[in-house]
């Protein structure tokens, strides 16, 4: 056989391979050995799973309730777990949730649903990098609900001492939990080691999302009577300054190298970029309606923004401060979640 004539006979058999893995619906590689951002869909109650690099949504998974509105991923990337709030805004009538999904990202399917024993509300899900285990808010036990990933069993339960405990923040050492507490514009400071509530911060009327600095310094939290956040100072458990913006605050969080605070502003469709050492904004960028969360790659180089109304997330350059592309999710887009890809 000439050496042309093999090469001829290779090629054809590569397109051949390839034609019949897109054929059957085969993808080049599974949740394992890829970055994945996840979305949770409030309108149509879904979890989408998205390939960041291309933007291409791979698939959108029933929650399995109504409704989810935050996610968390279990340090593995293999798993993802959504509160299942109910069907209406914090403070306001309608059903109460009591469950938490858990969802395998790699079958993209729901694998289990953990009762958490009584209407609750749970809605923000956070795993500690130091117990591995999950903490959920639950806002109607002023709670927060402690999750063995293992067993996938309730195996605490930890005071607020306030209602509407809506978002929480645990410190790096895992020593500290701390949640806005909505309608009674409040800031709870929890042991979380020995389970009891070390102070109850009053912020402000009505206050909302809540973030900490990367160095545990600042614990901040969104007034919503007025464009301006609160800088709490975790070593005295005051507010320590605020810090006027454009429009009235609701999503954030730190960029990794700790230097920057990003923040939405779903009223004038913005993010806001503050500089943690001035305690300024330095720069407002314009995204689609209703801006809700923020996600900061692990590399620190795209911060990926969740809008409500427009079904999309929007991929912001943080060398540029300009919105590099817009990806197409589902309806209500709100909670974000990073799985990441597992070594090789």
């Amino acid at each position: 056989m000439s050496t042309t004539l093999a090469m001829v006979i290779i090629v054809f058999s590569l397109i051949s391979v390839i034609v019949t893995g897109a054929l059957s619906g085969a993808t080049p590689s599974s949740g394992s050995n890829r970055d994945l951002l996840l979305v949770v869909n409030k309108g149509d109650r879904t979890l989408s799973i998205v390939d960041p690099e291309s933007g291409n949504q791979l698939a959108a998974v029933p929650v399995g309730g109504t409704t989810g509105h935050e996610v968390a991923v279990s340090p593995d990337g293999q798993t993802a777990w959504v509160p299942i709030y109910g069907d209406s805004g914090v403070g306001s009538p309608g059903s109460d949730g009591r469950t938490v999904s858990v969802i395998d990202l790699n079958s993209r399917t729901m694998i289990g649903s953990i009762d958490l024993g009584a209407p609750a509300r749970p809605h923000c899900a956070i795993f500690c990098s130091k117990d591995g285990r999950l903490y959920v808010t639950a806002e109607l036990t002023h709670s927060i609900k402690v999750i063995d990933p293992k067993t996938r069993k309730v195996v605490d339960s930890i005071p607020t001492e306030e209602p509407q405990s809506h978002m929480l923040a645990i410190s790096s050492d895992g020593k500290r939990g701390y949640t806005s507490n909505v309608g009674t514009g409040t800031v709870s400071v929890i042991d979380l080691r020995e389970k009891k509530v070390l102070a109850v911060i009053r912020v402000a009327k009505i206050v909302q999302r809540i973030a900490m600095s990367v160095d545990d310094r600042w614990v901040f939290t969104a007034d919503q009577t007025k464009p301006q956040i609160a800088a709490i100072d975790t070593q005295t458990n005051v507010v320590k300054t605020w810090v006027t913006l454009s429009d009235i605050g609701f999503g954030m969080t730190p960029t990794r190298d700790g230097r920057r605070l990003l923040i939405t502003h779903p009223a004038s469709d913005s993010v806001s970029i503050l500089d943690l050492h001035s305690m300024k904004v330095e720069q407002v960028i314009h995204v689609p309606p209703d801006p809700q969360e923020i996600l900061v790659r692990p590399d620190d180089r795209i911060a990926y923004v969740s809008c409500d109304q427009s079904k999309q997330v929007a991929a912001i350059d943080l060398s540029s401060g300009k919105v590099q592309k817009l990806i197409g999710v589902g309806a209500g887009a709100d909670g974000l979640g990073w799985a990441a890809a597992r070594p090789q």
